[in-house]
């Protein structure tokens, strides 16, 4: 994970751009277009980077990621009981 993505995901998470609608659903803004959010569950996320993943690491044995669902593990991390 770069770390672009983690600073990028911190960022979305202090600007308050995460919203927890159910227990595996998030909603959040898109860093780069304040007209367009996500949904994103723990292990899946609408935005290009995370459906362009594997194209772009050709499987590598990483699983896809991206800044939104990196930002859900700080949230959940920063909002557990």
């Amino acid at each position: 994970m770069s770390a672009n993505t983690i600073k990028k995901a911190k960022k979305l998470v202090e600007s308050g751009c995460v919203v927890k609608i159910e227990d595996d659903l998030f909603q959040i803004k898109s860093s780069s277009d304040p007209e367009k959010s996500y949904f994103v569950t723990s292990d899946s996320c609408e935005c290009l980077g995370f459906k362009n993943f594997y194209k772009f690491h050709h499987g590598k044995g990483l699983k896809a990621n991206c800044s939104h669902l990196e930002a859900i593990r700080i949230f959940k991390d920063e909002n557990s009981d």
